[in-house]
């Protein structure tokens, strides 16, 4: 073969080489050129184009990295025999990319806009402490520390670690050794961690309603659940008794989502429960503590542990920033036995130099004087929420708005959850219904809304509480 009739596009978006490429790579696919027949050099064929030399040797090299072509030297390039070969590209391809660039996969959810969006979940990261946080990652960098590239301590370096029990116990009163804790990307993967130390055949207890994240994961890794009821101060431990559950999974400080906060008493009886099995454990999940506007922090309930009971988890991405992805467990004596054992082996998902900015944002101050920024923030956005809220007080109470960054609404029979969150999206608000969070389905409970304030300014919840009332009323 003494050249080939390629038609280039050279308005198209697609580079030149690759045109060639393409034309060649699907004759030989189709048995246009056969198995075997030359094809023209890169000389010869680039004159033939009027292209560069360089664009045809471009086209040469990935038909020959790809086995299309095969090159004998002092002879030329050869088509290769692909008889047996599986045909990976879709059909249509090139043609599709010369119509339109591609583009990125779309959700399998239906994207809906919405003006304003008082999600339960929110982190305010326009606050993010970008200053500081490039100052140290600087100073930790500027320095060619090869260490800090190599595999660390599968539970997290030592000195992060220890930075963490002393703001555990200065902040929530959690008693822990370093070595007790393990550090981790999210909690997702602290619990799936925590699920291979507890090991099978268990059943874990849930408050109903609950964090449903947690839930589904532990359901995931093919744990058997069970929802219990709550009253005033949370989960009942006389309806916990009755389940043959060996786990309880409570979110004692500040009740998600209900904002309830266990007392002292309830807190007695839940590790009462726990001591009268050798194997049963609490899982504390303390997941916004931070965030309290009137009284004192809650104590964690793992400070009032005398027995090795509860399992603590905290995470600096409510505080901090979601994609920090730094989150930490504090396991009790027995359980660090098993993990020493059984789990040792598995390495930290966090990198070591995450670990060493967040180890010296705690050690010096940087943490404390972020918190105390947010909690001014945070309140008076809750302030201008309840205030923006009074024009509803005739139809609704409030309830959880004295610590995290959500509250609840809630609401008369007469409307049903799903009206209310409908009349919300028509006027352009999203809100999210407490049956979402429900294990077992709503039984004649009264409607009520979370509205969550981090990510939307004071200006913001006023005009969307505005809307509300409009559609609400």
């Amino acid at each position: 073969m003494n050249e080939l009739t390629i038609s280039l596009k050279t308005d198209s978006k697609v580079p030149l080489y690759e045109q060639i490429y393409a034309y060649i790579r699907g004759d030989i696919r189709s048995g246009r050129i056969p198995c075997g027949e030359k094809l023209p050099s890169t000389r010869a064929l680039s004159r033939h184009l009027e292209v560069s030399r360089s664009t045809v040797e471009l086209a040469y090299e990935q038909l020959l990295s790809e086995g299309y072509l095969e090159s004998e030297p002092c002879r030329g390039y050869f088509a290769a025999r692909i008889d047996d070969l599986y045909r990976l590209d879709r059909p249509g391809r090139l043609e599709r990319r010369e119509q339109e660039p591609e583009k990125a996969p779309e959700s399998c959810e239906e994207k809906e806009n919405y003006l304003f969006d008082f999600t339960p979940n929110g982190v305010d990261v326009d606050s993010f402490p970008y200053n500081v946080w490039r100052k140290l990652s600087k100073d930790i960098l500027k320095d060619n520390r090869t260490e800090l590239f190599r595999t660390g301590d599968s539970k997290g370096e030592e000195g992060f670690r220890r930075a963490i029990a002393s703001y555990l116990y200065q902040a929530r009163g959690v008693e822990c050794r370093p070595e007790q804790i393990i550090i981790g990307a999210g909690n997702d993967y602290m619990l799936m961690l925590l699920g291979t130390i507890l090991g099978p055949d268990r059943k874990l207890a849930f408050e109903d309603p609950t964090y449903m994240q947690a839930c589904r994961l532990f359901e995931c890794l093919s744990y058997e659940t069970v929802p219990v009821s709550m009253d005033k101060s949370g989960m009942r431990v006389d309806r916990l008794a009755l389940t043959d559950a060996d786990i309880a999974y409570v979110t004692p400080s500040h009740q998600y989502p209900t904002g309830i906060v266990m007392p002292v008493g309830r807190r007695q009886e839940l590790l009462k429960w726990a001591d009268q099995a050798e194997n049963r454990y609490i899982i504390e999940d303390d997941y916004d503590s931070e965030f309290r506007y009137k009284g004192k922090p809650i104590p964690a309930l793992q400070g009032m542990d005398a027995h090795g009971k509860v399992i603590y988890l905290g995470t600096f991405s409510r505080s901090v920033a979601p994609a920090i992805r730094l989150s930490y467990m504090v396991l009790p004596a027995s359980l660090l036995d098993i993990y020493e054992k059984k789990n040792r082996f598995i390495h930290s998902t966090v990198s070591k130099v995450d670990q060493r900015i967040m180890e010296r944002f705690l050690e010096e101050g940087y943490y404390e004087r972020h918190l105390n920024k947010m909690r001014a923030l945070y309140r008076g956005r809750h302030d201008a929420l309840i205030e923006a809220l009074k024009p509803l007080s005739g139809i609704c109470r409030i309830s959880g708005e004295h610590a995290g960054v959500h509250l609840l609404l809630h609401f008369g029979k007469e409307i049903s959850e799903e009206e209310r969150i409908l009349q919300a999206k028509e006027a352009g608000i999203r809100v999210y219904g407490l049956s979402d969070y429900r294990i077992r389905p709503a039984g004649g409970e009264e409607p009520a809304i979370l509205l969550g304030y981090a990510n939307l300014t004071e200006e913001e919840i006023k005009k969307a509480v505005e809307l509300l009332i409009r559609f609400w009323q």
